[in-house]
């Protein structure tokens, strides 16, 4: 699991688990469909990527199918920092 795997795989146990929740999320783990990450999480799960990764997430990317597992917000962010400007 790379670094970017890692971080958004745990900031999800962390942020959106209740404590005792034994599931076990992995990188293809339905997060929204799965009832793990509503709405509301989910934009807040944006602005700490756009912070940690000094990237913009539009609006028209920020779909529910883009945040609904590890695996595709790793994607989301991998495709947003190649579009950063290299000195951001």
């Amino acid at each position: 699991m790379d670094e970017l795997t890692r971080v958004v795989r745990d900031y999800v146990i962390r942020e959106y688990l209740e404590e005792g929740d034994d599931r076990e999320i992995t990188e293809t783990t339905p997060l929204i469909s799965g009832g793990i990450v509503d709405s509301f999480s989910m934009v807040s799960l944006r602005r700490f990527l756009e912070k940690k990764y000094l990237i913009h997430i539009p609006d028209e990317a920020a779909s529910p199918e883009a945040f609904d597992s590890v695996q595709n917000i790793v994607a989301l962010v991998r495709r947003f920092q190649m579009a950063a400007p290299q000195n951001a």
